[in-house]
């Protein structure tokens, strides 16, 4: 019975045959660099390839000292390493210990050739760039109908703003027939009339994304009269139409949100104009009011009817005023008065009655005060309190009266 191994005894064995082949362990191998990816790691993983075949290198962290440039797509490079299995995955690399230039690759060269023709022929000019639209209603997107691409900008879109017409032209990124493809599909979404378009798809290497490096995809850029960003690849890949676009976006996501304007931001800027408009407006109608108020106090002052309440108001005043005035002068004549009469009351022969003494007059009806002035006979008439008494003179007799006589 044949022996029968594991996956992992035949690729043991296949890498100690690479390993005691001299050969392979110090090989310099010659091709253009492909699908370069710098991982986050440190290693930097890519192909190297040439017009027949390809092979899958890797360089570690540890040996990128050695590196004094940047890896790109389309180099021209030698590799020195050596060629080795990786018994997990059964698949054989280069590992890369040292990497120089070998002049550009094919690709890189026609490339920079195109980008310097372009250019001096004005079609990366400032100039002719234009503006992209802040608020649109209709987004033209060329690129496949399947892939990450589409969904991307479909999501983020619809996002931004949910009322957003998107319309798609499924083209052919990628291989012989993507040039013309592409170029078909810019004509059509000019021709009807969208706002801006976005031209683009997802990443890959120089050779998936060359139909955008084109002379007939770039001249079908610069021609159209719509509004174009172009978003191919990842941020670090460049293209063409990168150049002649109105905006580039590093990634069919970012394309996204550069055409669409996020309407949750437009709302929130009308809420605050709407907030900043009612304030306004009631700043307005209270100077108004105010204003209104004292032109009406104003009015009111100045009015006839003013004036005659006013005028009546003074009447009315200057009467109580005279009121007062001639109460106090009455009250200040009633006081002298009751002066006078307490005066008068104090002189008044009735009062006097009233105290014990008598009034005596003759016939004439002149006071008698003195003996002197009557005789014997004579008659008198007496006035005491509560009445008058008639006599008559029977003597008269002179007396030496002194104060305590009457008492």
């Amino acid at each position: 019975m044949q022996n029968v191994y594991t996956v992992a005894q035949i690729n043991t064995y296949i890498k100690n045959m690479f390993m005691q082949d001299y050969l392979l362990q110090e090989v310099r191998v010659q091709g253009e660099i492909s699908n370069c990816k710098y991982h986050p790691s440190g290693h930097i993983y890519f192909t190297l390839k040439d017009k027949k075949g390809t092979l899958s290198c890797v360089m570690f962290a540890g040996n990128r000292k050695n590196l004094d440039f940047t890896l790109t797509e389309g180099q021209q490079v030698i590799v020195e390493g050596s060629i080795d299995i990786y018994e997990r995955d059964g698949k054989y690399q280069l590992y890369a210990r040292k990497i120089k230039k070998d002049g550009a690759g094919a690709l890189f060269e026609q490339f920079e050739r195109l980008k310097q023709e372009l250019l001096e022929r004005g079609l990366f000019a400032k100039e002719y760039k234009q503006p992209i639209p802040r608020y649109i209603r209709t987004l033209g997107v060329v690129t496949a109908s399947t892939g990450a691409a589409i969904r991307d900008i479909i999501n983020i879109a619809k996002r931004r703003n949910p009322y957003i017409q998107i319309i798609l032209y499924p083209a052919i990124v990628q291989g012989d027939g993507a040039a013309p493809s592409i170029v078909q599909g810019i004509r059509a979404l000019e021709q009807f009339g969208v706002d801006v378009m976005i031209v683009g798809r997802g990443g890959g290497s120089m050779e998936d994304l060359w139909a955008f490096n084109t002379e007939l995809v770039a001249q079908a850029v610069f021609d159209c009269s719509v509004p174009i960003i172009s978003a191919v690849g990842h941020e670090t890949d460049t293209t063409i139409i990168d150049f002649v676009s109105d905006l580039r976006a590093p990634t069919p996501s970012a394309a996204a949100e550069l055409a669409v304007y996020d309407v949750r931001e437009l709302l929130g800027q009308l809420e605050t104009a709407r907030e900043q408009l009612n304030a306004s407006m009631e700043r307005k109608l209270k100077i108004f009011r105010l204003q209104t108020e004292q032109k009406k106090q104003l009015l009111n002052t100045l009015s006839p009817m003013a004036k005659i309440r006013e005028k009546k108001y003074q009447c009315i005043r200057s009467e109580e005023v005279l009121k007062e005035a001639f109460l106090r002068k009455l009250n200040d004549k009633k006081y002298a008065l009751q002066l006078q009469i307490e005066r008068l009351s104090g002189l008044s022969p009735l009062q006097k009655l009233q105290q014990g003494y008598s009034y005596v007059v003759d016939d004439e009806g002149k006071n008698i005060r003195s003996i002197s002035q009557v005789k014997k006979e004579e008659n008198l008439e007496i006035y005491v309190t509560d009445g008058k008494i008639v006599t008559k003179v029977q003597d008269v007799t002179n007396v030496e009266m002194g104060k305590n006589d009457f008492k």
